[in-house]
């Protein structure tokens, strides 16, 4: 079985990870009342709602 020769370094492995965790488009989804575009599962900041509950106050 290969073994690395040297440990990763801690910056090295950000790097790689931050590759794997971009955000991809079918993550956006529009927000039916405001139109605002956000992350699917995510609250909005702008409105302060999720799931159509208030969760948040707004911000103004």
């Amino acid at each position: 079985m290969a073994v690395p020769k040297r440990k990763q370094s801690p910056s090295r492995t950000g790097m790689r990870r931050s590759q794997n965790m971009k955000f991809s488009s079918k993550n956006v989804v529009e927000d039916k009342k405001s139109g605002e575009f956000r992350l699917s599962h995510h609250l909005d900041l702008k409105t302060g709602m999720y799931k159509g509950r208030q969760v948040l106050d707004p911000k103004e």
